[in-house]
């Protein structure tokens, strides 16, 4: 599909709602996420008593890898970067994966190009789940410390 400025006189109403028509998912997951961030911004995670405590460390005193991931949104919604990092590295990451793969799906999205597909083999998820565990268990023995939210 070849791109037309819509300033110019082959520019159509038709083509401008479908571009609009191509972003609404995008912008829609973006809103979704925004509104989330939104709300741990605002409701301090910080604060006991506004959201329920994590089960595994409550049981067994043991951070699973999520453990700090909403003190960490808080951080980063308040621009506290060093503070994001020192809740939840792993949480902080992906934080940054989901905004360069939707600013990807975006520019391929208003550009009219196909859907990014992101197809992850099984070698892939088998990386992903060990250096999450090996951040669970680096963040839960007593040099990891800095790794605790």
């Amino acid at each position: 599909m070849q791109d037309v400025n819509l300033d110019s006189p082959n520019a159509t109403p038709s083509h401008a709602g479908a571009v609009l028509g191509r972003l609404a998912v995008p912008v829609g997951m973006m809103a979704a996420v925004a509104g989330a961030f939104a709300y741990v911004g605002t409701v301090d995670p910080n604060e006991p008593g506004h959201y329920p405590a994590c089960p595994l460390l409550q049981y067994t005193g043991v951070y699973c890898p999520g453990c700090g991931g909403l003190r960490s949104a808080h951080a980063v919604v308040h621009g506290d970067f060093l503070a994001a990092l020192q809740d939840n590295a792993a949480a902080v990451v992906g934080f940054a994966l989901f905004a360069v793969v939707w600013t990807v799906w975006v520019v391929r999205a208003a550009r009219g190009r196909r859907p990014l597909r992101i197809e992850l083999g099984s070698a892939h998820l088998w990386t992903v789940g060990a250096l999450l565990l090996v951040f669970t268990v680096v963040r839960n023995l007593p040099f990891g410390g800095w790794l605790h939210p």
